[in-house]
């Protein structure tokens, strides 16, 4: 199993990664990188995913849909 530590951790760096480059999108609305380069992390993290399932994290990213509405929308 040590031999998949490396993607382990590559699986990882992506998720933090990807998370973040959410944040900065959907909650403060100021992107870092472009859509094109959030594009491939993604592709990057489901590639990865596809081929070893076993190490695909419950809460993976590539999991979720959508995400909370930015602070200055207020309640309708």
């Amino acid at each position: 199993m040590k031999d998949m530590d490396p993607i382990r951790r590559r699986m990882a760096e992506l998720a933090a990664e990807i998370a973040h480059h959410n944040r900065r999108y959907y909650q403060m609305d100021d992107p870092e990188i472009s859509d094109a380069a959030y594009d491939a992390l993604m592709r990057e993290l489901q590639t990865l995913e596809a081929a070893h399932p076993d190490l695909a994290a419950a809460d993976s990213p590539t999991r979720r849909v959508g995400a909370p509405p930015l602070e200055k929308f207020g309640a309708v």
